[in-house]
């Protein structure tokens, strides 16, 4: 993302040994954060909802590619396609769902902050051009 104008330059920057370290020194502080902020369990749970939105948007992208663009080069191929994404999206979603209801005190942060990088995402980008 740094490489692309999308995050700070220093993360992306290598050191004589070919390693991001800042990258790496950012994320592990925010990771031991993480971890003094709760339970396994319950960083668990946080982590699980933001990672199941993102993969439930690229599952439905695929039905979405294929009806925009049906002629365009397929280098993969969708095993089961269309049942088989089609049922991941439906389990997916009501995990979720049961995930916002029942454990709505680690769930509703993470989708929060998942909704917050939209408009951070335009902004940086707005201001990197």
């Amino acid at each position: 993302m740094a490489n692309h104008g999308l995050f700070f330059k220093r993360v992306a920057k290598l050191n004589s040994q070919g390693v991001p370290a800042a990258g790496l020194w950012a994320q592990g502080i925010w990771a031991a954060l993480l971890c003094f902020s709760g339970t396994y369990s319950q960083l668990l749970d946080y982590v699980v909802f933001a990672i199941l939105i993102f993969y439930v948007l690229t599952i439905g992208a695929i039905f979405i590619l294929r009806i925009k663009k049906p002629e365009a080069e397929r280098s993969y191929k969708a095993f089961g396609y269309p049942v088989l994404p089609a049922i991941y999206l439906l389990v997916a979603s009501f995990v979720m769902i049961d995930l916002l209801i029942y454990k709505p005190d680690y769930t509703w942060p993470g989708l929060i902050i998942v909704l917050l990088g939209v408009p951070v995402f335009f902004l940086w980008k707005r201001n990197v051009k």
